[in-house]
């Protein structure tokens, strides 16, 4: 930003590109997408090609290179024709960070160049069926194995993973050493590999463009290699990859909320009652004056949070916080008070504001729960 109130010209130029993709490549399909629950690999090749895969990737492994701002707009974007399909973005794009910022130069080499171009998906895999919120109480375990110890032999189950199954990569938090954070190790788990399954695809409410899955490990053997960074470093590269995924799911809900403050304004100007467009009924101006403010509030929020993340300033956890339960919150309500203007032909999938209505629910609960974000939030207020 020039100043605190203006995206600069090349933001601007960036934004500009992902609506454009989003209305040739996401828009058009999205509603099918939702009814069939088709995972569009086709369309994340093409974002590849624009550079979606690696946005905040270093040029020195092939990616972009941008900070949290320029990727926020890029899901914001992204989110205004599919909320599903742009929060999966941001996935591969936090798993690829994560071996550009923490991977050693080998892994960097074997991995990144297929993840920048999207040639293969990565996946994040953090919770479990008996660990959610607490995290760092998971049970999946790393061994050591081998003659020289040149393997590890991981054992566990991975709950509400985003493209399990489907995907190529998956970078798995598992336990290697003693109970706590501190005992935790991140590893690339190829697809293929001997004991590598995945459950049923769970049923959702919404994100039916973005399958999910349980990931299953028995015995899969995984070349030490395959770590990133050292034994015991998994818990701070999972919680660091989550301050960018939270701002990144943020702008997922802006988008949305956004596309549902726009359809619901062209509704309520075509839709007459008693005699009048209900765009004429005070009520309805004053609903949409608090969905367009809500909404520029946690935008402006958000895009100080992303500042702060790429910056790494001290307080960039509770921003990234704030800012992340204040966009999912925010966006729900609008987006729900749009279906509300809509009347009974909101509910229907003949109009898109149910779609995103079921979409952003899951916001407020992924990339930590809301209640974390309050936990994160008052307790760094009072360190």
């Amino acid at each position: 930003m020039t100043d605190q109130f203006q995206l600069t010209e090349d933001q601007l130029a960036i934004q500009e590109m992902a609506r454009r993709f989003t209305a040739d490549r996401i828009t058009p399909f999205a509603a099918n997408w939702d009814e069939e629950g088709h995972y569009p690999v086709d369309v994340w090749k093409a974002a590849g090609e624009v550079g979606f895969g690696a946005i905040y990737v270093s040029p020195e492994s092939g990616g972009t290179g941008l900070g949290r701002l320029e990727a926020a707009l890029i899901m914001e974007a992204m989110a205004y024709g599919c909320a599903a399909t742009s929060a999966y973005v941001s996935i591969h794009n936090m798993a690829a960070w994560m071996i550009d910022r923490f991977g050693s130069a080998e892994l960097k080499a074997r991995f990144l160049p297929s993840l920048v171009s999207m040639e293969r998906i990565a996946s994040y895999c953090l919770t479990e069926p008996g660990s959610g919120s607490d995290a760092a109480a998971l049970r999946t375990t790393a061994r050591r194995a081998g003659g020289n110890g040149d393997r590890y032999v991981l054992n566990g189950t991975k709950q509400f993973i985003s493209g399990a199954g489907y995907n190529d990569l998956y970078l798995v938090m598992a336990r290697s050493g003693a109970e706590g954070p501190k005992g935790i190790s991140c590893f690339v788990v190829e697809k293929g590999m001997k004991g590598l399954s995945f459950g049923a695809p769970e049923r959702k409410l919404g994100w039916n463009a973005s399958p999910t899955a349980q990931v299953i490990l028995e015995d899969v053997e995984v070349p030490v290699e395959n770590r990133l960074g050292a034994e015991g470093d998994g818990f701070k590269f999972a919680m660091a990859g989550l301050d960018g995924g939270r701002i990144n799911i943020g702008a997922c809900s802006l988008g949305g909320a956004q596309r549902c403050l726009d359809e619901a304004i062209t509704y309520v100007k075509e839709r007459s009652q008693f005699g009048q467009p209900i765009a004429a009924f005070q009520n309805t101006q004053f609903t949409l004056a608090d969905m367009a403010t809500d909404l520029e509030a946690a935008r402006a929020l958000l895009y100080l949070a992303a500042v702060k993340v790429t910056a790494n300033a001290p307080d960039k956890s509770r921003f990234s916080a704030m800012a992340k339960k204040l966009a999912s919150d925010s966006g729900s309500e609008i987006v729900d008070k749009a279906l509300q203007m809509f009347g009974g032909y909101g509910y229907l999938r003949d109009y898109p504001v149910e779609r995103f209505w079921r979409d952003l629910r899951v916001h407020r609960i992924l990339e930590g729960t809301n209640e974390v974000m309050r936990m994160i939030i008052g307790r760094d207020l009072l360190k």
